[in-house]
C-alpha cells in the first residue's frame, strides 16, 4: 500500500492539476488507496437549484467539484443479527465504525492530499447532529440564525444520498436506502468538497437496482415505511422518489422498540425512564443497550430494510459484490416476549455454566 500511494503522490504533479480529466483520475486513486470501496465526482452545476440548506455553496462559495466515496458495510457484520446472536458487530464494525471512525480518516487524508497541492477540500461524513432542518426539512425553532442575510441557518447539511447520486455512485431506493451497484444497500457515505476542478462521472446508468419489490416494506418490523404516500424530487431532470418514510416511528424501530399508548409496568419497560416504550419482537434485549459510538442503538439491525433489500437484490444477480452462498438460510426468528419458554432456557443455560464452574 505504501509502494501504491508513492507512486500515486509521484504522478500527481502541479501540471495534472490543471487537466481536469487527468486531476479527477489521480483523486479516485488516491481515494481508493486510502481505503473506499468506490469513488465518483459531480460538479457544482449539478447542484444548482437545491434547497438553501443542503446548498454546498452556502458551505464553500467557490466550489467547484464534490467527491463522493463509498464505504461498504461488510455483509458478514449482519451474519449476527440475522441468527440472533450478535448484535454489536453492525453498530461497531459497520454503521457506527464506518461513520465515526473510519470514514473521517479516509475523508481527511483524502483532503490533506488535496490541500497539499494548494487546493481547499472539506471532509464530510455523517453530520446531521448539528443541522438545522429537522427530520422532515423544517428549519428547527430557536435553534440557530444566519449569520447574515442571505445565508442558510447553521448548521448547512449536505444531503449524502443525494451527493452520492449526483456523482454517479448509484440509486436512491424506494426505502430511501442509497443502493450502490457493488453492494446494494451496504453502504456508508462520506463526500469532500472542493475548489479544485475536477471532470465529473455520468449519473449511473447501469442495470436497475430498486424495482419497487417492497420487501422493504413487507419487513419493516415497525411498519415505518410507507407504501401509499411517497416523496419526489426533481434531479437534473429526472424525478426520483421514495416512501415518505415515518421518521419518529423509524427512531423508536430502529433502536428496538415501539411508543405504546398507556402506561407500562418496570418489567415491560424497554428504557427504564420511559413508561411508554416497549421492547418490539425484533430486539432480544430486556432493555435498550447502551449506544456503541452514537448510532450503536441500531438494535433493529436494518431488521427490515437492509437485509430485505440485499436479499432481493441479490437473488436478483444484480450486484457485482457476488457470494459463493446465500445470506438468508434459517427461518426468520421472532421474540415471543409473552412466550415463558425463554425464562426456562435462560434458567437451563445458567444451570449449565454453573456446573461448568463447579467442575
Amino acid at each position: 500500500m505504501k509502494n501504491k500511494r508513492t507512486k500515486i503522490e509521484h504522478e500527481f504533479g502541479q501540471n495534472d492539476l490543471n487537466n481536469p480529466k487527468m486531476a479527477s483520475k489521480l483523486i479516485k486513486k488516491q481515494a481508493l488507496a486510502l481505503g473506499a470501496d468506490a469513488v465518483g465526482i459531480g460538479n457544482i452545476e449539478r447542484w444548482k437549484g437545491a434547497p438553501i440548506q443542503m446548498d454546498p455553496l452556502q458551505i464553500m462559495p467557490e466550489c467547484k467539484s464534490i467527491i463522493g466515496m463509498i464505504f461498504r458495510v461488510m455483509r458478514g457484520s449482519l451474519r449476527g443479527i440475522e441468527e440472533g446472536t450478535y448484535f454489536s458487530n453492525y453498530s461497531s464494525m459497520g454503521y457506527g465504525g464506518l461513520t465515526y471512525l473510519y470514514i473521517p480518516l479516509i475523508v481527511i487524508n483524502l483532503s490533506k492530499f488535496i490541500e497539499d497541492r494548494g487546493y481547499e477540500a472539506i471532509p464530510m461524513g455523517h453530520q446531521s447532529d448539528w443541522r438545522a432542518i429537522d427530520n422532515l426539512g423544517y428549519i428547527k425553532k430557536n435553534y440557530s440564525r444566519p449569520v447574515a442575510l442571505g445565508r442558510a441557518f447553521p448548521d448547512v447539511m449536505i444531503h449524502l444520498r443525494i451527493a452520492a447520486y449526483l456523482c454517479g455512485l448509484g440509486e436512491i431506493g424506494f426505502s430511501k436506502m442509497f443502493l450502490s451497484p457493488q453492494f446494494g444497500p451496504r453502504n456508508r457515505i462520506g463526500i469532500v468538497l472542493t475548489d479544485l476542478k475536477l471532470e465529473p462521472d455520468p449519473i449511473y446508468n447501469g442495470p436497475k437496482l430498486c424495482n419497487k419489490c417492497m420487501a422493504c416494506v413487507k419487513e419493516c418490523p415497525g411498519g415505518c415505511i410507507r407504501k401509499d404516500k411517497v416523496v419526489k424530487i426533481k434531479l437534473l431532470g429526472k424525478e426520483i422518489e421514495w416512501s415518505d418514510i415515518d421518521m419518529n416511528k423509524c427512531d423508536e424501530t430502529f433502536k428496538g422498540g415501539k411508543m405504546v399508548d398507556y402506561e407500562l409496568s418496570e418489567t415491560e419497560r424497554y428504557m427504564e425512564n420511559n413508561p411508554y416504550y416497549k421492547r418490539g419482537w425484533w430486539t432480544p434485549f430486556y432493555r435498550k443497550p447502551n449506544n456503541l459510538y452514537n448510532t450503536g442503538q441500531a438494535v433493529c439491525g436494518a431488521a427490515g430494510c437492509t437485509r430485505a433489500c440485499m436479499i432481493s437484490l441479490e437473488s436478483r444477480g444484480v450486484l457485482k459484490n457476488k457470494f459463493h452462498e446465500k445470506f438468508r438460510r434459517r427461518k426468520k426468528w421472532k421474540v415471543e416476549w409473552e412466550n415463558s419458554i425463554y425464562t426456562n432456557a435462560q434458567q437451563s443455560v445458567s444451570n449449565n455454566e454453573d456446573k461448568h464452574e463447579s467442575d
